[in-house]
């Protein structure tokens, strides 16, 4: 056990993807996983909190508290993602616990408290879906974010088409105005790794997928959740892999020497109501207000997903 244990808040809309993120986070001993609180995006809100409360249990290493957040977009109608995750964001393997409990107290002020009682720089938020509970905590607090020591989110396409529209990343995509919110309130500590982190050879490969499977019980359980990906990725890549968006993202907060390519850069999203909204603009020249992951070096990238959940009990 590591002597000092970096604090974290992990906000997810736990689909399959996020399950294996937390997993990793879970799993890994240099972290403290303080809380996680859940919000609406490839499910509903409540759905997303029994997905999370089942991953913790399956992972069984601690029970850091779930607090569940916002069910609605700020602005938008919810749409899920059952073509890529499941309808239960499970990949509809009976796998959800629903007897399990969440704890009492709403996310966002759950996550306002933690800033507030902690010193100032010691606490990473990590994002794995749309930014509804953090553009609201703006709206309460528009300072309190800064005392964050960083803010990692899975947002935007990188370098790559958009997964929802030709460019569009869904988790913008799903909550474009909470998006806006966040990279336009003056935050110093912003951090985007796009959909583009986790592909071509950042991809999980069938040998790969066979080999978390089998490796042990949470494995297993990590890739019958992601049936319902494996076999989107077989239509439209050809062939059995999982591109993992949101444990890019964690590797990318908790192991930062996977980052092959990132830069600081301006970033803007479309919120016209057309089919373009969504689609983000990044420019090289303005202010910084965001730094992008695009890549990741995927040696190391795939040997801690392997290091975080097949050599866990």
């Amino acid at each position: 056990m590591c002597a000092f244990r970096q604090k974290i808040i992990i906000d997810t809309d736990c689909g399959s993807d996020d399950a294996m993120a937390i997993a990793m986070a879970l799993n890994d001993e240099r972290y403290e996983v303080m809380m996680i609180t859940t919000v609406s995006g490839n499910v509903r809100v409540d759905q997303a909190t029994y997905n999370t409360l089942t991953t913790i249990k399956m992972t069984a290493r601690y029970y850091p508290p779930v607090y569940v957040g916002k069910n609605d977009m700020l602005k938008r109608k919810w749409e899920g993602s059952d073509d890529t995750h499941g309808m239960d964001g499970m990949g509809d393997e009976n796998l959800v616990d629903y007897s399990l409990k969440y704890d009492e107290g709403d996310a966002v002020e759950k996550i306002i408290e933690a800033l507030k009682d902690n010193p100032d720089k010691t606490i990473d938020i990590i994002t794995l879906g749309p930014l509804t509970n953090i553009a609201t905590i703006i709206g309460k607090d528009p300072e309190i974010l800064k005392k964050a020591r960083r803010i990692i989110m899975m947002a935007t396409p990188g370098t790559a088409s958009g997964n929802v529209t030709a460019n569009a990343e869904f988790n913008v995509w799903q909550d474009g105005e909470a998006f806006d919110r966040v990279i336009n309130a003056g935050l110093d500590n912003l951090t985007a790794v796009g959909w583009s982190a986790c592909l071509d050879e950042a991809m999980l490969d069938e040998k790969e997928i066979e080999m978390i499977k089998k490796s042990n019980k949470l494995g297993h359980f990590l890739i019958r959740a992601n049936k319902t990906l494996v076999g989107l990725n077989e239509t439209r890549f050809g062939y059995k892999c999982l591109d993992m968006a949101d444990p890019a993202a964690m590797a990318a907060a908790l192991l930062p020497e996977c980052i092959k390519d990132s830069r600081s850069c301006h970033i803007q999203v479309n919120l016209s109501d057309d089919e373009y909204y969504g689609e983000v603009y990044v420019d090289y020249v303005k202010k910084p207000n965001v730094t992008l992951v695009t890549a990741l070096k995927d040696d190391i990238y795939t040997g801690y997903i392997m290091s975080t959940i097949t050599k866990s009990r």
